[in-house]
């Protein structure tokens, strides 16, 4: 399953993703494409275009993947290996990826080094988001599953492990983030290079569209087109910080324009899926897991909310029935990453800008919360920025340089 510990042996790694997709037939040409979404954490361009990707074999459901790194004690290994295992199992036919790594030698160190540079001088980042950030899509299939107070109290449980963490509210017509963090009177500005600043509230930074507006009981009358543009926006035109070490992106139920505006801009993000126990929320829930699929967009695992209630007096009831995220998470061959029960405490911190992580941070919502904050950076760990550049700079300063 996407998420399980890889088995590691003699510079070969393997994984499974048994999610009851079709199979179709897949080309080296469809997993190179999907490999090119792999970022190399240091060098901040895609292993593909630095040469990392050796033969690519495919049989039936199995992939069969060379990986030339640039020294053999590279510290990013285990991260570049999961990145790639979670970017191919996320094609549809792919079930099995095999790993098979080497060393480059002098001249493919100087290849790669030259090729980043290179990149580096003569390609724009396509967004403001740093490409070492991860990014991770809070997705539900239909509205009223709790996704944004899920969104937001997720961003704080990550915040309260260390790290720096962005809010992006890409429910454009249902923003809420604002509200629930607390900011609602605030207002976007920009800075000296008229890029928009994004508000902080709990120590989160925010962007969205309730921000830019007078009063939040506006509608929102935008077709199609200026949502993209509005999504854009958020990632291009947006001072986002350059150590953000996570963006929790809150999105808009359903699979339309936003999401795949979203995938086009982010090829880094991943999918967090939100379900409810019933069956209904589930069969919806899984077109989202479909889409992803079909964007090449990795899974990271299934929040199941709403599940169940407990009064004070300890008497349980399964409201909206139970085992419907297990189900799911089944289904897909991703981990459920954690069952958050019914508080009232969720939605009236929300009203009133207090978050239960914060307000309440020993009620049993929030201590499921903070649960599956710890294993979404589990999966998906901070991408350092040292170790494998400095070590290989060391080692290309070691060769002295011949002159003719």
């Amino acid at each position: 399953m996407i998420g399980e510990i890889p088995r590691t042996f003699d510079g070969f790694v393997e994984t499974s993703n048994r999610g009851r997709y079709h199979r179709s037939m897949v080309t080296e040409a469809t997993v190179r494409t999907a490999l090119a979404n792999v970022i190399d954490p240091e060098l901040h361009t895609d292993i593909v275009d630095l040469g990392m990707v050796g033969e690519i074999s495919i049989s039936d459901t199995i992939a069969t993947i060379g990986l030339a790194l640039t020294i053999a004690s590279c510290p990013m290994r285990g991260q570049i290996e999961s990145d790639i295992i979670r970017r191919v199992t996320a094609v549809p036919g792919i079930e099995v990826v095999h790993i098979v790594t080497s060393v480059m030698s002098q001249e493919q160190r100087s290849t790669l080094m030259g090729r980043a540079r290179l990149r580096a001088r003569e390609t724009a980042t396509p967004t403001a988001v740093n490409p070492a950030t991860r990014v991770i899509a809070v997705s539900s299939g239909k509205g009223g599953v709790g996704k944004s107070s899920l969104s937001a109290n997720i961003a704080l449980a990550i915040a309260d492990q260390g790290h720096s963490v962005g809010l992006m509210d890409a429910d454009i017509w249902g923003f809420s983030a604002p509200r629930i963090l607390g900011a609602g009177e605030d207002r976007l500005e920009a800075n000296e290079d008229r890029k928009i600043v994004p508000t902080v509230a709990h120590g989160i930074h925010l962007v969205s569209t309730g921000l830019l507006l007078d009063d939040e009981d506006t509608a929102l009358m935008w077709r199609g087109l200026m949502l993209t543009k509005a999504v854009e926006q958020f990632l291009k035109d947006v001072a986002w910080p350059n150590d953000l070490g996570y963006l929790v992106i809150d999105m808009p139920p359903g699979t339309g324009d936003v999401q795949m505006a979203l995938a086009r801009l982010l090829p880094q993000a991943e999918i967090v899926v939100v379900t409810t126990p019933q069956v209904a929320a589930q069969k919806v829930a899984a077109r989202v897991a479909d889409m992803a699929k079909r964007s090449h967009m990795p899974i990271v695992g299934v929040v199941e909310n709403m599940a169940g209630f407990t009064t004070e007096s300890g008497e349980h009831y399964d409201i909206f029935g139970s085992g419907g995220g297990e189900t799911l998470a089944d289904d897909l061959g991703v981990p459920l990453l954690g069952s958050v029960p019914i508080d009232p405490l969720v939605a009236s911190g929300g009203d009133r800008g207090h978050p239960i992580i914060i307000e309440h941070p020993g009620s049993a919502a929030a201590v499921a919360i903070t649960a599956v904050a710890e294993r979404i950076t589990e999966v998906l760990p901070p991408l350092a920025l040292d170790n494998c550049v400095g070590r290989l700079g060391a080692l290309l300063d070691e060769i002295p340089v011949v002159s003719n």
